[in-house]
């Protein structure tokens, strides 16, 4: 129980110190991977790869955002 306890609070703390430009996929992705890596017997480890996959997806969801809104002004210009 104690360790429950430490864990939540380092990870409460590490989400409290990131920025949100920084968290955005993050906390999700640390939310699945935690839950996932503790079924497996490793939370963290399971949350700090969840935290880096939700990152990914993040950045490849923004620049194809971006690629599209790009693609639309381009076509409005005509």
């Amino acid at each position: 129980m104690t360790r429950i306890v430490i864990r939540a609070t380092m990870i409460l703390a590490a989400v409290a110190l990131a920025s949100t430009a920084e968290a955005k996929g993050c906390l999700k992705g640390a939310a699945v991977g935690g839950i996932a890596g503790h079924m497996a017997g490793h939370g963290i480890l399971g949350a700090a790869a969840g935290c880096a996959v939700g990152r990914h997806e993040a950045n490849k969801r923004d620049k194809a955002d971006k690629a599209a809104r790009q693609g639309d002004q381009g076509a409005g210009a005509r």
